[in-house]
């Protein structure tokens, strides 16, 4: 089913082309994808953006909970062409686009499944920057992941949560949605008087006229579109710092407020930990948000502060945090690399149990080395599925070998180095790519220079990028 749409947007790419307004077109269409191996459509080629503005309106469906709602949005786009440019694209899933402006000048626009086309009424010049204008409304989709996960627009017992991993963000906003385009953020939404609205970075203003409520908040680092929340329902909220000043700020829903109050009252001393570990926090405030166990299915690492459905444990919470510098500040560069996010969180759970009266980090990968770690023989023998670093497919991006066998490669690094270079080289790793994005390759080149008298090819060969489980260590 997939090829049919792919031949319409290219019909429609060539299209716009050729409809010059006569002359010649020196320009050419921007790519509709960045050919991620797993997800090939998304993101877009041909610009790189700097800057979203947001301007949402968002009504809940009657009775919440109940439906998707319905969403009025502007999408303001400030982006550098990477090469002359005849058309571009943008990723944006369902909603229905009234008006498309490049420039201030209205601009000729088609859709195609995921694809918002857009042709300026004059060609953009390589280096040009330039804005875009999107005027979208409709009721935001629910996407069903390859793993059957769900993301993109959520509706909520109180209203709604936008989730992006891996591509759902295009559900509620346009943009370029892949890892490797990051970009700040503003972002405004009014809502019904009552209901709050929580978002990644700083809350600049609140402000309530004829019934309805406007909060604006504001990211000053970059973000990738996939770690972008927008969460709309009734919250308590807390601010406070930590010693050294760093904002935190908690929205938490008013049946978790008991569950959670303990627990989050430890995001001050985690991040004076994972600071020791990590190195400088990479963002300029953190926190949570958590919502009712029912309203998602998983917890993720929305910048600054992570979403979570339920009130976490200590140790989840540990791993979203750790996110912070792994995968958000430092992201992939395509979702092959998943298990630089996932494998780094998940050795900081082993770093912290060790640091905190748990199994030591060695136990842990014994535990699973030897098949005794889970309760579940499957879920022991899953690890050893494929190679943390290829996964087969997108419906596997998120399965245990990412995770936990991609923990055992950090182990057997630190092994090798010992452990006053291993907290080395988690500092520097998350130094060296602060903001941006990395692969494999980078992670295996930087850790050979790290350790020049060290020989790392079982590790990969064998951990990293081999079939089964390893002979034994």
């Amino acid at each position: 089913m997939r090829t049919p749409r792919l031949l319409v947007a290219a019909a429609t790419v060539v299209a716009l082309a050729a409809c010059s307004g006569g002359g010649a077109v020196e320009g050419t269409p921007g790519g509709s994808g960045v050919r991620d191996p797993y997800f090939p459509k998304a993101g877009n080629g041909g610009y790189d953006i700097g800057h979203y503005d947001l301007r949402l309106d968002y009504a809940p469906e009657a009775g919440a909970g109940s439906g998707a709602g319905h969403l009025t949005g502007t999408a303001t786009i400030t982006a550098r062409a990477t090469r002359d440019l005849s058309a571009f694209d943008l990723d944006l899933k369902g909603l229905d686009v009234e008006e498309v402006t490049v420039e201030g000048r209205d601009a000729r626009f088609n859709r195609a499944g995921q694809e918002l086309t857009v042709r300026p009424a004059e060609e953009l010049n390589d280096g040009e920057t330039f804005r875009v204008t999107v005027r979208y409304s409709g009721e935001p989709e629910t996407i069903t992941d390859p793993d059957d996960s769900e993301e993109g627009w959520l509706p909520t017992a109180d209203g709604a949560v936008g989730l992006g991993e891996p591509t759902g963000s295009m559900a509620w906003f346009p943009g370029s949605h892949h890892p490797s385009d990051k970009a700040t953020y503003d972002l405004a939404m009014t809502v019904p008087e009552g209901l709050g609205v929580v978002s990644n970075g700083e809350l600049r203003d609140e402000r309530t006229r004829d019934g309805r409520t406007t909060f604006t908040w504001h990211t000053a680092e970059p973000m990738a579109s996939h770690v972008v929340t927008v969460a709309v329902g009734e919250w308590e909220t807390a601010r406070s710092t930590t010693d050294d000043g760093l904002p935190v700020y908690t929205a938490v829903d008013p049946t978790q407020a008991d569950a959670g109050r303990k627990v989050l009252k430890r995001i001050p001393e985690i991040m004076d930990w994972a600071r020791e570990n990590f190195g400088p926090y990479p963002f300029s405030s953190t926190g949570a948000i958590v919502d009712r166990d029912e309203d998602a299915g998983y917890a993720l690492e929305t910048q600054n502060r992570p979403y979570f459905p339920g009130a976490p444990d200590t140790v989840l919470l540990v791993h979203e945090l750790a996110h912070q510098w792994y995968g958000n500040s430092v992201s992939p560069k395509t979702w092959r690399d998943m298990w630089l996010n996932e494998g780094f969180a998940t050795y900081a759970e082993w770093l912290w149990e060790e640091d905190h009266g748990g199994d030591t980090a060695q136990e842990t990968f014994e535990a699973l080395y030897d098949g005794t770690y889970y309760d579940d023989e499957d879920a022991n023998d899953s690890i050893w599925a494929f190679p943390p670093a290829d996964p087969p497919d997108a419906a596997h991006i998120s399965d245990s070998p990412v995770y936990q066998r991609g923990a055992m490669v950090l182990h057997k690094i630190r092994e090798t180095v010992g452990d006053d270079a291993f907290r080395k080289l988690l500092h520097g790793w998350a130094a060296a790519h602060r903001h941006g994005n990395a692969d494999t390759e980078d992670f295996t080149a930087y850790v050979e220079r790290s350790a020049p008298d060290e020989d790392f090819s079982e590790i990969w060969a064998d951990w990293l990028r081999g079939d089964g489980r390893p002979d034994a260590p």
